[in-house]
């Protein structure tokens, strides 16, 4: 296991797919099941199900986790807890082309963040990077004519994508404050604190009178993003950020909107067009561009 978790752009990739399967499995669910009860359910899940593989860890780090309660909570509820939660909320009153549009954004709020927090600068080939990588994400939205991108329209639930990036970002941006404990332990913990904390929204949410559609379609998605867009995705991405620092693991964001218009020509039929494969080519090529760097220049 330890190897695989030593390969940080393998790791990133990964989580690039499983959080663009996210955007397109929350927008298709809206309205069956209630945005604060889907991120409730799928950190409830994630965390019954990581309890068995992080209990010895958890055990041997009690002390440091009780010292350093502080930073946890505050990762926990600004990255698992708040992101997801506004995220899906957001899709709920916009597109999911929107979505993958705006989480484009998220490389730069990372970079400010970690700039705007700790002072970290992009080096040039960072800047590369990410400027060949938004033109290959702005190449696919815009299906190789940018004058279309006139034609989207962006509403209130745009804002709350933005609120939700600007949290990652800000997450992102402090995993350096993360305690010496097992990795095991943090994410438990990150996952526990992300289920608490949605607890009492969702409830409000069914109390209001939204409810859970029941079904094989409502069942498979929560399921969907409890083990991969969550337990696994937040295993890789914090390893990622770990590995590369916070500026060279944002860019691989840019990889999920070019993912979400694969898995709409695998799974839904669409034709693969020329744009697709150059916006590929750009967005690649500025990933490893911009992730030769181990860290961002301080």
């Amino acid at each position: 296991m330890r190897p695989f978790l030593d390969r940080p752009r393998l790791l990133l990739t990964l989580t690039s797919l499983f959080w663009a399967g996210n955007v397109i499995v929350g927008r298709a669910i809206a309205g069956a099941v209630p945005p604060v009860t889907l991120a409730c359910l799928r950190w409830v899940l994630a965390t019954l199900i990581f309890l068995p593989f992080a209990w010895g860890s958890l055990r041997r780090d009690l002390g440091e986790i009780a010292r350093h309660r502080g930073i946890l909570l505050f990762l926990g509820l600004i990255g698992p807890a708040c992101y997801n939660s506004l995220f899906y909320f957001g899709l709920v009153s916009t597109e999911a082309l929107n979505g993958l549009v705006l989480n484009a954004a998220g490389p730069v709020f990372i970079a400010l963040a970690a700039w705007g927090f700790f002072g970290d600068r992009l080096s040039p080939l960072q800047l590369a990077g990410m400027a060949a990588g938004f033109a290959g994400m702005l190449l696919i939205i815009a299906k190789g004519d940018p004058f279309s991108l006139t034609g989207l329209r962006f509403n209130p639930g745009d804002l709350i994508l933005l609120t939700a990036i600007a949290a990652w970002s800000t997450y992102t941006a402090f995993l350096r404050k993360r305690p010496r404990i097992g990795w095991q332990s943090y994410n438990f913990i990150t996952y526990a604190i992300a289920a608490i904390a949605n607890v009492p929204i969702a409830a409000g949410e069914l109390a209001l009178g939204h409810s859970v559609t029941s079904g094989w379609a409502a069942a498979g998605a929560v399921i969907y993003v409890a083990i991969f867009p969550s337990l696994l995705a937040y295993i890789f991405y914090n390893r990622g950020v770990e590995l590369l620092g916070p500026a060279a693991a944002g860019l691989y964001m840019f990889l999920i909107p070019a993912f979400g218009a694969a898995l709409a020509v695998g799974l839904l039929g669409e034709t693969l067009h020329w744009f697709h494969t150059a916006g590929f080519a750009l967005i690649i090529g500025g990933v490893l561009i911009g992730s030769r760097r181990a860290v961002a220049v301080k």
